[in-house]
């Protein structure tokens, strides 16, 4: 069984690697919500979203990545929380921030997609996607 959202932070990490521009995703709201929220962090530089075409009936999400002074990656390691076959939840006050504050939580809540940080503010829990930093 297939993980499309462990596919796309495969497919981010990796194209980050070999220092990649871009990565091009099939399109989903949950991945334009993820990919939209390492936009606003500072993970990546551009997301766009492509029309749907004949070779890609449900469109595209092209993701332009981000690189510092060095030519080095911003995103150094993703890990996946939440699993298909293992759902992680978090209540708001077990919501933690990876990496001492350096890392990223994104959570699943009743709101949408949040960073750990926002859901704790909004005092909402939920699963736990993913890890970033």
């Amino acid at each position: 069984m297939s993980d499309p959202l462990s596919d796309m932070l495969i497919k981010i990490k990796n194209a980050g690697a070999v220092n990649k521009k871009t990565v091009s995703i099939p399109y989903s709201n949950i991945k334009y919500q993820l990919a939209k929220i390492l936009l606003k962090e500072g993970f990546v530089e551009d997301i766009k979203k492509k029309p749907q075409s004949v070779l890609h009936p449900q469109g595209r999400i092209v993701i332009k990545l981000n690189y510092d002074d060095k030519g080095m990656h911003k995103i150094h390691q993703i890990k996946r929380v939440s699993k298909p076959g293992r759902r992680i939840y978090l209540k708001a006050q077990d919501l933690y921030m990876p990496k001492s504050g350096y890392g990223l939580l994104v959570v699943s809540t009743s709101q949408g997609l949040l960073t750990g940080k926002e859901a704790r503010k909004r005092k909402i829990g939920g699963e736990a996607i993913c890890e970033i930093w």
